[in-house]
């Protein structure tokens, strides 16, 4: 095993959209884990919208990301190195040990993995923070019920492709908002949502979304804000349910946007809306990871993966992914995956 650990640490706040000049790559010793630590050789690393909202100093549900201090995200790992009795050298684990190549973390917690139920790669999209995310998040929040219209934005990303499959199961009438003609076929074609909006090349959302939603949006999903957001809540149906779930459209706004002006709708519809972390269900993540496992080995959930090779990309796909250049779950392939 190498001696040397890289990582890249955060060297400023962005200001609008990060770049990888907000970055730093450096080196250190491979670290030690002392009694009730292991360490964990980094394999996959996730990176997510969430991250960008992390990056700015100020209140927020979690604590900003520290200026110096190795960039906070999830990785899947193998166990190098244990002194924990629940892990030994060689266990497949998933790990918040931020984009590094090695990382001490408790043993206390870590969610091991079986690379014969799915791939590993799989525990940080649909069989992990994200699937969790759109799983209660559709089934707690928005409640669809057989007959209901669905309407997810970023259709095709690691969370709404989840959203849209459990409502198709579910017996809804799915309608997916996406950023290209390609992702738009993927999610009507691969996925099975009725109905696709390319939003790049839409000029007028609110009517596009009425000729989608002819009896009206029963349950919205929202991943993006915006405008987009503003054109859904025009199409809502009686007693609509809105989740927020992200608001990327506004993540790297340098100013504060208006806020909503058409709330009329609610009050006409009788509409409610709530916003949802999935921490909220922490103690329910088995009963999720189990259904969305039998849902993928059955064939019955697909999903989507944009890997890109080495550490040293991550804010290069950090920044895409904040632009829509992904496509599927994003992924950086930190080292050799054991199982592939």
């Amino acid at each position: 095993m190498t001696s040397i650990n890289r990582a890249l640490v955060l060297d400023d706040y962005p200001s609008g959209a990060p770049e990888a000049r907000h970055f730093r790559l450096i080196e250190s010793p491979v670290p030690e884990p002392a009694q009730g630590e292991v360490l964990v050789r980094s394999i996959y690393l996730s990176v997510d919208p969430y991250m960008r909202g992390r990056l700015r100093p100020g209140p927020s549900y979690a604590e900003p990301q520290k200026i110096g201090e190795v960039m906070i995200g999830e990785v899947v790992g193998e166990v190098v190195a244990s002194r924990h009795h629940r892990c030994a050298a060689g266990d497949l684990v998933t790990a918040d040990i931020g984009w590094q190549t090695h990382g001490v973390v408790r043993g206390d917690g870590l969610r091991k993995l079986d690379p014969g139920a799915a791939p590993i790669s799989t525990a940080l999209g649909v069989l992990g923070m994200p699937g969790l995310t759109a799983y209660f998040g559709t089934l707690e929040v928005l409640q669809p019920r057989p007959g209901d219209t669905l309407v997810v934005n970023a259709a095709s990303g690691a969370v709404g492709a989840v959203v849209g499959q459990i409502a198709r199961i579910g017996g809804c009438r799915v309608v997916g908002i996406a950023g290209s003609d390609d992702k738009c076929a993927y999610i009507t074609t691969e996925l099975g949502f009725d109905r696709a909006i390319n939003h790049r090349t839409t000029n007028d959302m609110s009517g596009a979304l009425a000729d989608a939603c002819p009896h009206g949006i029963d349950c919205y999903f929202d991943n993006v804000g915006g405008p987009i957001t503003d054109a859904a809540i025009e199409n809502l149906a009686l007693g609509a349910r809105i989740a927020i779930c992200g608001q990327i459209a506004q993540y790297n706004d340098t100013e504060v946007a208006t806020g909503p002006r058409n709330l009329r709708h609610f009050l006409v519809k009788r509409a409610s809306l709530k916003g949802l972390l999935v921490f909220d269900w922490r103690d329910r993540y088995q009963e999720g990871l189990a259904r969305l496992t039998r849902w993928v080995q059955s064939g019955e959930m697909r999903y989507r993966e944009d890997i890109i090779d080495g550490l040293e990309k991550a804010p290069e796909a950090f920044a895409g992914l904040m632009e829509g250049r992904n496509f599927g779950k994003q992924l950086v392939r930190v080292s050799d995956d054991p199982t592939r």
